[in-house]
């Protein structure tokens, strides 16, 4: 590995985040314990840091869990009283599919009332710029870390999923019409057709309850290697700030239930905030580095155009870093919540060429598997970015 004292340091913060704090899942004493690091190094750097609680859901899977059994219950309501069930079968239905849009769209949802709520926490620092003040940089990784479920322990299983979820949804969907059909009309066949959303919801929960009850990752690659760069970043900028950027390090909490940590800082925040960028980091210390171009679930996410290009021409400009564009579907960075709030922004997301996300939600993701090769890489493209941005006019 490089003598440089920023990549030393980034990987310490990996280790203490991965090693001595371990799994970190979202809302539990390992992600406060993380947050907690993050402040101490915020302070040790002679900055002031700004830890900011907030209410969360507590995992993903549960709103998928609601969503199953509301479909399911549909399923059972149906015949029992004629039009009257049928009417109340077709609501329960499209009551759980609007209520699974809005979630997986980030918006509040009828689940988010009912699922189990903890604390979470962001830990920011700020550091003004050494001279005028143009713009704003946010720099952004998350500090919790997922469960290690069947579906995720590899890259097939991955991909049969992302394939089940969307017969699931089309299921669904088809038993919201067809159930509603069946209330206008009377008709009895259209519970039969119910049959595929009904086993849809039953394999569906089953993946949520096998999830519920596995592990938390310790999390190295994903996301200790992000909270470990933008610390690393936030000591050389407390060091040496930037000319004309005043750069905010955020590390949020929860961003593995839909990223309530990102929403929480952008709405206390973002009105404070002069032409801002935003420099997301996602398991970036493994494969790449590899610049994200476009990323979504329900809706399409798309980087900055200027920040494509940019990371395009510098990796053009450095082929030793071995840097390319990648892109994901049926997922989110925290890039989603930077566009949402009016923020041009970028994801580094370590991805391969192929757009495998190495070790991602899996008990392998551990310290040992983190590569000092593409630290280093990965480091000098992001240093190099936010230079460039830095002398933006």
């Amino acid at each position: 590995m490089s003598a440089s004292p920023a990549l030393r340091t980034w990987l310490e913060h990996v280790r203490v985040l991965a090693v001595e704090i371990g799994p970190r899942g979202s809302t539990t004493e390992g992600e406060r314990q993380g947050a907690e690091y993050c402040r101490r190094t915020f302070e040790r750097l002679g900055l002031q840091p700004l830890v900011e609680s907030f209410t969360s859901a507590r995992s993903i899977f549960h709103p998928h869990l609601l969503a199953s059994l509301f479909m399911l219950a549909a399923f059972i309501l149906y015949p029992l009283g004629g039009r009257l069930t049928a009417w109340a079968a077709a609501l329960l239905s499209l009551l759980s599919l609007v209520s699974q849009l809005q979630e997986l769209g980030f918006q509040n949802n009828l689940f988010r009332l009912l699922v189990p709520k903890g604390t979470s926490q962001n830990v920011t620092a700020v550091i003004p710029p050494s001279g005028e003040h143009r713009r704003d940089l946010v720099l952004i990784g998350h500090i919790d870390t997922q469960r290690t479920p069947f579906i995720f322990r590899t890259p097939w299983l991955v991909e049969a999923y992302k394939a089940f979820t969307t017969v699931a949804f089309v299921a669904f969907a088809a038993q919201v019409v067809l159930f509603t059909y069946g209330a206008l009309t009377g008709t009895r066949w259209a519970w039969l057709g119910g049959i595929a959303g009904a086993l849809c919801a039953v394999l569906l929960a089953a993946i949520c309850v096998e999830a519920e009850r596995s592990p938390f990752t310790a999390g190295a690659n994903d996301n200790a290697s992000a909270v470990g760069l933008v610390l690393a970043l936030a000591e050389e900028f407390a060091v040496r700030p930037l000319e004309h950027t005043r750069v905010w390090c955020a590390c949020t909490g929860c961003e593995e239930v839909q990223h309530y940590g990102a929403i929480d800082f952008f709405r206390r925040h973002r009105a404070e905030m002069k032409d801002p960028a935003g420099l997301v980091f996602e398991l970036v210390g493994v494969a790449g580095p590899g610049w994200l171009t476009t990323e979504g679930i329900i809706i399409p996410f798309h980087s900055d155009s200027s920040l494509q290009s940019l990371a395009g021409r510098l990796s053009a400009e450095h082929p030793e870093w071995g840097a390319y564009p990648v892109k994901i579907s049926g997922g989110n960075s925290e890039l989603a919540d930077c566009a949402r709030a009016g923020v041009r922004a970028i994801t580094l997301f370590g991805l391969t060429p192929s757009g495998e996300a190495p070790y991602w939600h899996q008990a392998g993701d551990t310290f040992d598997k983190i590569k000092p090769s593409v630290l280093e890489k990965t480091y000098a493209l992001a240093r190099a970015m936010i230079a460039e941005i830095d002398q933006e006019d």
